[in-house]
């Protein structure tokens, strides 16, 4: 059965009116080195028995450390990555300071084969991005979040440039 995620995505109106986006860097040493296309939605996995809206809320402060703003956040909608995973995304407006990032880590071997095992950052930073320039550092399958929102919102800007 393919696994799904749930994820909130935080906006805000930034300078001249235009949205920004908040959204963190991948740790790991994989993405240590990947900024286009290195970042994400703050997301995680959820069972069927838990409530997708609670899973985003919990999710976000597991992996930002930190909970969300107050606020009521809106269905963004649902995308499916190319491994086959569902991400269910809802959008808030608010501000969040990433300055002071201190979320869930993860234990990998590393480097490969050395029978070291180091602890990494689920989310290594965050930052605000502009709709388009997170287009260009989202992974691949979560673009269409920043379009659908977008289109939520009304911006008329190049939806989908990055995608």
């Amino acid at each position: 059965m393919a696994k799904t995620s749930a994820g909130l995505l935080l906006y805000r109106h930034g300078a001249a009116g235009s949205v920004e986006v908040l959204i963190g860097h991948m740790g790991g040493p994989f993405w240590a080195k990947k900024d286009e296309r290195g970042w994400s939605v703050p997301k995680g996995e959820y069972s069927a028995e838990e409530d997708p809206l609670a899973a985003a809320r919990r999710e976000f402060a597991e992996e930002l450390g930190r909970p969300a703003p107050a606020g009521d956040p809106f269905a963004l909608g649902e995308v499916r990555q190319s491994g086959g995973k569902t991400i269910t995304c809802f959008a808030l407006e608010g501000d969040f300071d990433t300055s002071r990032i201190d979320g869930n880590t993860f234990e990998l071997e590393w480097p490969p084969r050395s029978g070291r095992v180091r602890e990494f950052p689920e989310i290594d930073r965050a930052a605000w991005f502009d709709l388009d320039t997170a287009r260009t550092k989202l992974v691949k399958g979560q673009v269409r979040l920043v379009d659908l929102l977008a289109r939520e919102l009304g911006v008329q800007e190049d939806v989908g440039a990055g995608s």
